[in-house]
């Protein structure tokens, strides 16, 4: 089955879920086609107060699919390019919503999955929930805006040990640098992402929007000003010699002998 954003609605809030279990809700371009055109019309549509967004089955996201990037290689950079360019129109779609938007977290959330994370409003977790900015490991840069959001909202050496390392990182480890809000025991994240966005529903909307307003007016040009250097960056580090093996690595799930790198 391929890669689906499923919608519906609990009262006031419009729930989505990541679908693609086989994959661990792995992404596909046109998730973020439907992500974009869900997005516009919840903006535009008063019954829809809240937003949460979570994974299909255990997992929430584990980013993009490796095997659809490795046939990308052997086609042009530009077909890379567009896919990064309609992840980022969601992303901004996302901040650009002037409803509360509430991630509700199980399992993986790894590489774009982790971006989409962090460009919600407030974040529930359980707690043996793992994060991961994974795309170093397999010879890759960071795309959805993730390298503005860890480096505006992080100490720069904690942004860099994520990015550059992309080992797991815990859900606790989070919520203690401020980018998760709850954490809840495991199975009840989206239980209580709705309780809190059923909460918000109920407050005065038009002050909501204004709020989000303020305090992501000032981030928008900046964050689209890196995503187009995220695009680029990823762009040749797919199509560079260090991608090729990572991802054959990971695949074949083995070590990486990355270019210049020690034997193992």
């Amino acid at each position: 089955m391929s890669a689906r954003l499923l919608d519906e609605r609990q009262g006031a809030v419009l729930v989505l879920r990541i679908s693609n279990p086989g994959s661990r809700n792995a992404l596909h371009p046109d998730v973020y086609s439907t992500g974009i055109e869900i997005f516009a019309r919840a903006s535009a549509d008063p019954q829809v107060r809240a937003v949460v967004l979570a994974g299909d089955g255990d997992h929430f996201c584990a980013g993009g699919n490796l095997n659809r990037l490795r046939e990308n290689r052997s086609n042009d950079p530009a077909l890379q390019a567009a896919s990064i360019d309609l992840l980022h129109r969601w992303v901004l779609a996302i901040r650009d919503c002037p409803k509360p938007v509430i991630a509700a977290v199980e399992g993986a959330a790894a590489g774009a999955g982790f971006s989409l994370v962090l460009a919600c409003d407030l974040v529930v977790a359980a707690l043996d929930a793992r994060f991961a900015m994974s795309y170093v490991r397999i010879g890759l840069s960071p795309d959805g805006g993730s390298s503005w959001f860890l480096g505006s909202r992080v100490p720069y050496p904690l942004a860099f040990e994520w990015l550059a390392t992309g080992e797991p990182i815990a859900a606790a480890q989070l919520h203690a640098a401020g980018l998760v809000n709850e954490l809840v025991e495991p199975g009840r994240a989206l239980e209580a992402a709705l309780g809190r966005a059923a909460k918000l529903a109920r407050g005065p909307a038009f002050a909501l929007a204004q709020i989000k307003t303020l305090l992501s007016r000032d981030e928008r040009d900046a964050l689209v000003h890196r995503q187009q250097r995220e695009r680029d960056a990823f762009v040749a580090a797919l199509f560079h010699e260090d991608a090729a093996e990572g991802i054959a690595a990971f695949l074949a799930k083995r070590r990486p002998r990355f270019a210049g790198s020690e034997p193992p």
